[in-house]
């Protein structure tokens, strides 16, 4: 399934709201340059929410982590929000949910974040 995304800007968080397979193809590279746009505006806090994601290869981690380190490196921060169980698992046997801050829901990532 091709990955489709919207991005909403509110006043101290992006979010970036994917669907689709999130496998690093053409629209990666996108994903990541949405990344380096909020650190040249100064954004602070990125929340990518994971809802209508079914599946990331690891081309798709690896998107994931280079958006992780230019925001980090700016003094940022990448959040991710609503994982279904099968990305769940797939963030535990990874170990990025010891890397990202993971959200069990949009709701919760925008009374913690913003």
């Amino acid at each position: 399934m091709k990955l489709t995304y919207q991005l909403e800007k509110k006043e101290k968080a992006q979010f970036l709201h994917i669907q689709g397979d999130l496998i690093g193809d053409d629209v990666g590279p996108k994903l990541v340059e949405i990344v380096t746009n909020a650190v040249n505006d100064k954004v602070k806090n990125f929340v990518i929410d994971l809802k209508e994601v079914r599946y990331i290869s690891s081309s798709g981690i690896g998107v994931l982590i280079t958006m992780l380190t230019k925001m980090r490196n700016s003094g940022g921060e990448v959040y991710l929000t609503s994982p279904s169980e099968h990305v769940k698992k797939l963030l535990i046997i990874t170990k990025l949910n010891n890397i990202f801050t993971v959200f069990d829901t949009l709701d919760e990532a925008k009374e913690k974040v913003c």
